[in-house]
């Protein structure tokens, strides 16, 4: 079966073509490298140095295709080509041959093929020099280095150059993809952040409307209907507010706006108050020291958003919250009576556990939910452990 070698490239044909038309060009102006009289020249005449100008012009073809090849065939080409009387064509075309296969060959060729030529070219210098004892004959080491090792090294030098030009490439587009994730694993958590900001924000003013407006509705009483549409308004008000603050934050794109302060521990107070008008019956018990911020606006969110589900879902009773604060962990417990309620509910998406569990989870904490047993009968709880540097406050 006979092997079908690659297609030349246009280079590699402008290559061949251009060095045939100079090589016949010497030829038919009668330039050869050496006279016919030299003794080593043994097939004298101008005719015999066209065989070799026709190979080697023919390997050109194959010096990026075939690099190997081309060389193995031009190796006895330009050998048959110093018996005749020569053409200068003919050599710069093998060393062509000998750049191409370094730089176009197998990664083993190419650190192969200099070291070769190198041995040759001292070869081709001491042994002649040996038998000879002549100057000149170190001459046919130079040529030999000129011929065959010059275009090896440079191959091989340009070689270097180009796998590592390529490798930096290859390194630069690695760091511009970590790059790209990195963004895009930032954008992904800043949208989870953000989502939990607004859910907490504004989830415990709707639901609280959503409540009282069920109420206002199902009861034919002025004065229950009076009471709901003043906590609807003392919550829609809040409500927007909390969400022009976030759409402010969110539009400023020059960084000239203050944030606005996070929440802190200090405010459990104002937010029980607030569940109260709401109409829930809740009790704080809170013992805590100083906490570094985020610890501190995760404990707050986490009770905002028990309180918005005991609103949303509770039994009638009475709902606790409890902080405590020992051995570098601070526990928070909203507990609140758990069963079927006579009263309106608002919906839910279950998007209040995820972000309290995310919230803890950041923290390196624990988050449990769920119903328990208790003296006074089943309730909801909801704990999470937050760990705690004591007295080295972010």
């Amino acid at each position: 079966m006979a092997v079908r070698l690659p297609r030349p490239r246009r280079f590699d044909v402008c290559v061949a073509l251009g060095g045939l038309l100079g090589g016949l060009l010497l030829w038919g102006v009668g330039l050869a490298t050496r006279p016919h009289t030299e003794a080593y020249v043994l097939l004298p005449g101008r005719w015999p140095l066209l065989l070799p100008l026709v190979v080697m012009a023919g390997c050109e073809l194959l010096r990026r295709t075939a690099p190997r090849t081309a060389l193995l065939i031009g190796t006895p080409t330009i050998v048959l080509d110093t018996v005749t009387q020569g053409s200068l064509v003919t050599i710069l075309m093998y060393t062509d041959l000998m750049y191409a296969a370094v730089l176009y060959g197998p990664p083993a060729s190419a650190h192969r093929i200099p070291r070769v030529t190198g041995l040759l070219t001292v070869a081709a210098a001491v042994v002649p020099f040996a038998v000879w004892r002549e100057p000149e004959a170190l001459l046919i080491g130079v040529i030999t280095g000129l011929v065959a090792f010059g275009p090896a090294a440079t191959g091989l030098i340009v070689r270097n150059h180009r796998d590592a030009a390529e490798a930096a490439r290859l390194r630069a587009e690695q760091t511009a993809l970590l790059a790209e994730m990195d963004r895009a694993q930032a954008v992904t958590a800043e949208r989870a952040r953000m989502a939990r900001e607004l859910h907490d924000m504004v989830a415990n003013h709707l639901s609280a409307i959503a409540i009282h407006s069920t109420a206002a509705l199902s009861l034919d009483d002025p004065k229950t209907s009076q009471d709901a549409l003043t906590v609807i308004r003392e919550n829609s008000v809040e409500g927007l507010a909390e969400m022009r603050r976030l759409i402010g934050i969110l539009r400023d794109s020059s960084g000239d706006t203050e944030p606005v302060a996070a929440p802190t521990l200090d405010g459990l107070g104002a937010l029980v108050d607030g569940a109260r008008t709401n109409g829930l019956d809740v009790v704080l018990d809170a013992t805590h020291r100083t906490v570094p911020t985020p610890v501190e606006l995760a404990a707050y969110r986490i009770v905002q958003e028990s309180l918005t589900n005991a609103l949303k879902h509770a039994g009638p009773g009475r709902v606790t919250v409890s902080l405590a604060q020992r051995d570098g962990l601070l526990t928070v417990a909203v507990t609140s009576p758990y069963g079927d309620r006579d009263g309106p509910r608002a919906p839910g998406s279950g998007a209040g556990l995820v972000g309290m569990r995310e919230r803890a989870a950041l923290l390196d904490g624990t988050f449990e939910a769920g119903p328990e047993d208790s003296p006074d009968g089943k309730i909801w709880a909801v704990r999470a452990t937050l760990p705690v540097v004591e007295g080295e406050p972010e």
